[in-house]
């Protein structure tokens, strides 16, 4: 195809290209929900905060830089307070609490319907919030995922992987990957 046009280019945000293929291939492994759930499904609404983070906006050309502002069609859009009304069953002054605080309670409710997940996706999207947890350059989204990748830790009773560890295991290196794997892939 080679399109020139300024209208096509990367659709992820210029920070992910700055890290090893492996974490991108993990960030774009995880930007899709399992099959079978509803709509307003705590992960689907997790998921296009996330798809926010890693990649453009595809209908405004540009980063959407919190969950709130609009934008983003389905895919990337907002969260919004009907959206907080609808999932805690809240009034409509959202219980006198401001709508970050419920989005902050997203990742909680998340956790109370994660067995409705995959495992495999949950796999996929706990390694996801650890790479934006670590890398992604605003330090309030960067913290919000890194204590969203803690929350999944704790929840499934495990230790959390040293930022060192997890750049180290998914750094394009053949050897370092292959040096962790119990069953290699044929």
């Amino acid at each position: 195809m080679g399109h020139t046009s300024p209208r096509f280019g990367p659709v992820q945000h210029p920070w992910v290209l700055d890290i090893p293929m492996m974490q991108q291939s993990v960030l774009f492994a995880a930007v899709r929900a399992p099959d079978g759930l509803r709509k307003d499904h705590p992960v689907k609404v997790l998921l296009r905060w996330y798809r926010r983070c890693i990649l453009l906006s595809a209908f405004d050309k540009r980063v959407l830089r919190n969950p709130f502002i609009d934008g983003g069609g389905s895919f990337t859009g907002p969260f919004l307070a009907g959206h907080a009304r609808a999932i805690f069953g809240l009034n409509e002054n959202l219980d006198g609490w401001p709508i970050n605080y419920w989005f902050d309670k997203m990742r909680e409710h998340y956790l109370r319907h994660v067995d409705e997940l995959p495992h495999h996706f949950q796999l996929h999207f706990m390694h996801a919030a650890q790479i934006v947890g670590v890398h992604h350059p605003d330090e309030e989204t960067r913290a919000w995922w890194r204590t969203f990748y803690l929350m999944i830790v704790n929840d499934a009773h495990l230790q959390p992987e040293s930022d060192e560890a997890m750049n180290l295991r998914l750094s394009d290196n053949d050897a370092e990957w292959r040096a962790r794997e119990e069953v290699t892939a044929a």
